[in-house]
């Protein structure tokens, strides 16, 4: 026997019953104002949105009678589909990635680590820095901090430690947190793409073949300059007249 599940493309509002898919006996209504109405009979509540001329939604269904609300129902789920919006926001925001470096990264590596971390603070996410000792290199943890110094002068324009980076065990540990929107800088990336996009346009329109220039209209000849017509010589062309 198959067990019936959820599919995955699932929206909130498919599992909320509207008008005469309510089961309750009585519902506690809310206007159309957000204001309470009180406990009803469902058969007063749905005549109810009939004389508003909006739907009877049911917003509670556990609550003991049902909560239910006078709305249209695609203005409703408008608003559902808005604040799960706003809600996957905030859990894209709590998103940690993590970055591994070494005491003695080599300058390239180092720039393609700080790109990852850019390209994760500007999607909001949050960075964590793990710098990590290997054997004799405990005994110079300088040149791991100057390493994480480098990282953090980079990583500027686009986000801010949370706390001072501190050695716990072999590891020096450092959380990033994205800027603001508004405060932090675009992601050279996406600008290096845009640049690229603007340039090819540009060779395009100067690849385009020229429009042909329209063809300069023929001069009019006076009617006695004009040779004669239908093979016959003008007999008189060459008498002059005194």
């Amino acid at each position: 026997m198959s067990r019936p599940f959820t599919p995955r493309n699932s929206s909130p509002a498919s599992f909320i019953r509207v008008n005469g898919k309510i089961r309750a006996r009585e519902v506690r209504v809310i206007g159309v104002d957000n204001k309470q109405l009180g406990i009803v009979q469902l058969t007063d509540a749905l005549n109810l949105a009939r004389q508003y001329g909006v739907d009877l939604v049911e917003i509670s269904p556990n609550a003991v009678p049902p909560v239910c609300r006078l709305v249209d129902f695609g203005k409703y789920r408008y608003e559902l589909a808005k604040k799960e919006k706003d809600s996957r926001k905030h859990q894209h925001a709590s998103t940690v990635k993590e970055v591994q470096l070494s005491p003695r990264i080599d300058p390239h590596d180092l720039g393609i680590k700080v790109q990852h971390a850019v390209n994760f603070l500007c999607e909001d996410m949050k960075v964590k820095v793990a710098l990590k000792f290997r054997g004799r290199e405990m005994q110079h943890t300088e040149f791991g901090f100057e390493v994480i110094k480098k990282f953090i002068a980079e990583i500027e324009p686009f986000g801010h430690p949370d706390f001072q980076p501190k050695l716990v065990g072999r590891a020096i540990n450092l959380m990033i947190s994205p800027l603001p929107r508004a405060k932090r800088a675009k992601n050279p990336r996406h600008e290096e793409a845009e640049l690229h996009e603007a340039d090819v346009a540009d060779d395009d329109e100067a690849d385009a073949p020229e429009k042909p220039s329209a063809a300069p209209a023929k001069a009019k000849v006076p009617v006695s300059e004009q040779p004669a017509t239908g093979g016959l010589q003008n007999p008189f062309a060459g008498l002059e007249i005194k």
